[in-house]
């Protein structure tokens, strides 16, 4: 069963609160200040902006106490021929001294800040190349909107001209219209600092924002929760297990998400049959799946995943594929709620409880219906479960 209205509750049930969004909000905007008025960083500074699952729409709510978290990437102007991971690293110390004494965290990759509120990693990257510097200024990429925002989903690209929907003027369908028409910026991977390895290494966030948000238009607006559906699933169910974990996830989700869905329920139940069948081979011969990265593909994503965990991940994920089939092609409301309970917790709403089974939700329309709940909450956005 679609259940539309029963995954609208869900959804809005493990999406991050309006409190933690606008912790978040806060917290980058605090640091951006900081950053722009500090006289001995900000020459170095070309632009910076949200990466992450934040950025992409596909964050679930923290559990067990722990905060919101969101990735900002600092783009810097130096140059990784003549600056060392380590160099570049150090020359942020006397800023977070100065604002973060005692809440920050030298880390492999990025400096770790943890707020009562938040926790923000900053990501340092070496400079961009000329031709990408006019670009990585635009609000294209400097915009704190996600997908959440209906006009984002709809008209948002990697070009120079983009602006966010306050900063308009002019007729809204000529405006969207020239966006249309213009093609997407091809950036480069960005560098970032390596200390372990004493290197720079490549990673292109902005690939994954674009390549999201065209996957989320292909799947008729049902990716992204297909996405936060299956982290949920993840994050109840595999409390145990260290990898995989956060993208690796969300990234296998996007190569086995079928394009056209017309649900979230189909979705899932497809994406994690889809991972069933994909990855048998690799289960059975025992090596742990390659998973080239967006925009940077000599990066495999599930490099830190060892083969006991793939295959604990497996097993998981080819039991949590039957169960969302029985979900899916159940007769009643009380059996399809049942299994989706089974994968998703309480988070997912109950069936009702007075013995009728005819909830309203269609099993044949997947656009339409609301179950015999009172109040079913509306999600807006213009996105629909």
């Amino acid at each position: 069963m679609y259940l539309p209205s029963y995954f609208n509750d869900f959804l809005s049930n493990i999406r991050l609160s309006p409190n933690q969004k606008n912790d978040l909000i806060k917290g980058h905007k605090t640091l951006v200040k900081r950053l722009k008025e500090d006289k001995d960083l900000a020459p170095y500074i070309v632009s910076i902006f949200l990466q992450g699952s934040y950025r992409r729409y596909t964050a679930v709510a923290p559990v067990n106490g722990k905060r919101a978290d969101v990735d900002v990437i600092i783009v810097t102007r130096f140059d990784k021929n003549s600056v060392t991971p380590e160099q570049a690293i150090e020359k942020f110390i006397p800023f977070v001294e100065k604002h973060y004494k005692g809440k920050y965290e030298i880390q492999g990759r990025s400096i770790g800040i943890e707020l009562s509120y938040v926790d923000l990693d900053i990501v340092v990257t070496a400079a961009p190349s000329e031709a990408d510097e006019e670009l990585l200024r635009s609000e294209s990429v400097t915009t704190m909107l996600t997908l959440e925002d209906s006009i984002v989903a709809q008209d948002w690209k990697l070009i120079k001209s983009w602006l966010e929907p306050g900063h308009r003027s002019g007729d809204l369908i000529d405006i969207q219209k020239s966006y249309s028409e213009q093609a997407e910026w091809k950036t480069e991977p960005l560098h970032i600092p390596d200390r372990e390895a004493n290197c720079w290494i490549d990673t292109h966030p902005l690939e994954q924002i674009r390549w999201t948000q065209q996957k989320n238009k292909d799947t008729n607006g049902h990716y992204v929760n297909v996405v936060k559906s299956l982290k949920w699933y993840r994050k109840i169910n595999l409390v145990n297990l260290k990898y995989p974990k956060g993208y690796p996830i969300e990234h296998m989700i996007g190569d086995c998400c079928p394009d056209e869905i017309s649900s979230v329920a189909e979705g899932i139940m497809l994406t994690l049959e889809n991972i069933v069948s994909s990855y048998q081979t690799n289960y059975l011969t025992g090596q742990v799946p390659t998973l080239p990265d967006r925009g940077v593909p000599d990066h495999n994503v599930w490099k830190r995943v060892s083969i006991e965990d793939f295959k604990s991940f497996y097993d998981s994920i080819k039991e949590a594929a039957v169960i969302a089939r029985k979900a899916y092609e159940a007769d009643t409301v009380k059996e399809a709620v049942a299994n989706w309970q089974i994968l998703f917790g309480k988070k997912f709403p109950d069936a009702p409880d007075d013995g009728n089974n005819d909830s309203g939700d269609s099993t044949t329309n997947p656009s339409g219906g609301f179950s015999s709940r009172k109040n079913p909450t509306i999600i807006g956005g213009g996105r629909f479960a």
